[in-house]
């Protein structure tokens, strides 16, 4: 039988779970809402990389993206981000959907799948 480890476990999420050798992550939200869909978009990407090195992963190692945008006209600006982030070479496979979030000022969401 296969243990899963949780980290960070609230009740009714957790922000990660490692199993088989695969990070799952929660999805990350910016914990400053004041800043356009760039900065939104930065701290939500360095959110996901800080996760991942508490498990000994890192963005090289990701195995699938999802991306949930508030408004499409802010495509442009989340993916000079996402560009600046992701290394080249390693770019994964990435599905980037318009999505009412939970909180009105959240301009992005992020959930990613990666190996350890």
């Amino acid at each position: 039988m296969s243990n899963i480890e949780r980290f960070d476990v609230g009740p009714r999420l957790s922000e990660m779970a490692v199993h088989n050798g695969v990070v799952y992550l929660a999805g990350q939200v910016p914990d400053d809402a004041t800043q356009d869909i760039k900065g939104q978009t930065a701290q939500v990407l360095g959110m996901v990389d800080r996760l991942l090195a508490r498990v000994g992963s890192d963005k090289t190692k990701i195995l699938r993206a999802q991306l949930y945008i508030k408004d499409l006209a802010d495509l442009a600006g989340m993916n000079e981000a996402w560009d600046a982030w992701v290394p080249a070479g390693h770019t994964p496979p990435r599905a980037t959907v318009q999505a009412h979030l939970a909180k009105p000022e959240w301009k992005i969401e992020v959930v990613v799948t990666a190996a350890v």
